[in-house]
């Protein structure tokens, strides 16, 4: 449930960004190759905090 929250949280983040450098006039090439990378690090990111320890 807090991976869907953090992806969630961040899709919206992206979203907002994507917007502004729409608004400010940036190539759509370029906004969707940075939302692309920007959605794989914060894939890898969110994976990163929610999983749960390895119990040892």
């Amino acid at each position: 449930m807090s991976f869907a929250l953090y992806m969630i949280g961040f899709v919206i983040f992206l979203a907002g960004l994507a917007w502004g450098a729409s608004v400010a006039g940036v190539p759509t090439l370029y906004i969707g190759i940075g939302a692309l990378v920007l959605l794989g690090i914060g894939i890898f990111s969110g994976v990163g905090r929610t999983r749960g320890k390895d119990p040892s």
